[in-house]
């Protein structure tokens, strides 16, 4: 009988299953069913009540650093760096040059306006003067859809 070239085989070595230890949940005082707090650490804020936003709270020790104009009360979404009055007035007087959209950052709406008021010998200036006090008397967005600043 010729002999393998090969060396001998061995059984594989049998496998069992890994039993994984059972976690037991202890009890505290506070919180029945959960494990202990650690000393030290305050406990989580309360989470908001359905249907309300969810605010981030301030940073004492550091600047508003995506808010740098002020944060609009109602909404909570931050201020442009343009002024409503400013945009406002600008839009009244200047509207015919259409530098109140340029202001904000409409050129569209200006070159519009500019070709309106050229085009109809200075009748289409009343768009721009109508748009000047709805700028006003409204709540006007800048080009990133923030609300400008009062």
């Amino acid at each position: 009988m010729t002999e393998s070239p090969y060396p001998p085989t061995r059984p594989e070595p049998r496998q069992t299953e890994y039993q994984f230890p059972q976690y037991q949940p202890q009890a505290g005082p506070e919180h029945p069913g959960y494990a202990p707090q650690y000393p030290g650490y305050p406990p989580p804020p309360p989470m908001p009540a359905y249907g309300m936003a969810m605010v981030p709270h301030p940073n004492p020790y550091a600047p508003q650093a995506l808010a740098p104009y002020g944060i609009d009360p109602y909404t909570g979404v931050p201020y442009s760096d343009k002024s409503k009055l400013v945009a406002g007035l600008l839009q009244i007087f200047l509207g015919g040059l259409g530098i109140g959209r340029f202001y904000l950052g409409n050129p569209g709406m200006a070159i519009a306006q500019i070709l309106v008021t050229w085009f109809t010998l200075g009748v289409g200036a009343l768009w721009p003067l109508i748009d000047g006090i709805v700028l006003l008397a409204g709540q006007p967005r800048d080009r990133a859809g923030r609300p400008l600043r009062p």
